[in-house]
């Protein structure tokens, strides 16, 4: 989607030419979840401009489906869904590339098994060891059970270990 759909919203402020006003539950959504849709995306873009960019498009992707989502039995999973097509896909990609092409140390061994990482394995491991949420937050944002999280987790850092294991094993942290 791109932002010409809806060129008159302006997150924060409605413009005097928006048709309609935003459904004040996508208000909500917007207000409890920016914050950290922000602070994820500039992690994985390393990169404020770009994060505040990928977020706004994510979340004109979700006001484009709003009626959608309403209806779904899993609402958060697919605002997760959503938020992570456009934010993660356009910029981890990037992200686990440049990885890749960084010099071979220790650390740089770690940082290619992090790109190795299957897409639930590595949101998990980012959200958790980088951004330091908690797991009830995460299944939150997911669209799953802590559980599930911590079965991420578990294979994410097993996955790590036979990757890395003098870096994983000696107790750091996979950051």
């Amino acid at each position: 989607m791109s932002e010409e759909a809806h060129p008159h919203i302006v997150f924060g402020t409605i413009t005097e030419t928006a048709p309609l006003p935003l459904p004040l539950e996508f208000e909500a959504l917007w207000v409890a979840n920016q914050a950290d849709f922000h602070q994820y995306a500039r992690v994985v873009s390393g990169n404020w401009q770009a994060a505040e960019a990928t977020v706004h498009r994510a979340f004109l992707e979700i006001l484009n489906l709003w009626d959608e989502l309403l209806q779904s039995s899993n609402m958060q999973g697919e605002v997760w869904a959503i938020f992570r097509k456009t934010v993660v896909s356009q910029e981890l990609n990037s992200f686990r590339e440049g990885l890749s092409r960084l010099e071979p140390d220790e650390e740089i061994g770690l940082f290619r098994a992090l790109r190795k990482l299957p897409p639930r394995q590595f949101d998990a491991v980012v959200l958790k060891q980088v951004m330091n949420l908690e797991t009830s937050k995460i299944a939150w944002y997911l669209g799953v059970t802590t559980r599930t999280v911590d079965y991420h987790c578990r294979k994410a850092k097993e996955r790590l270990e036979q990757a890395v294991p003098s870096h994983v094993k000696h107790g750091k942290d996979p950051k």
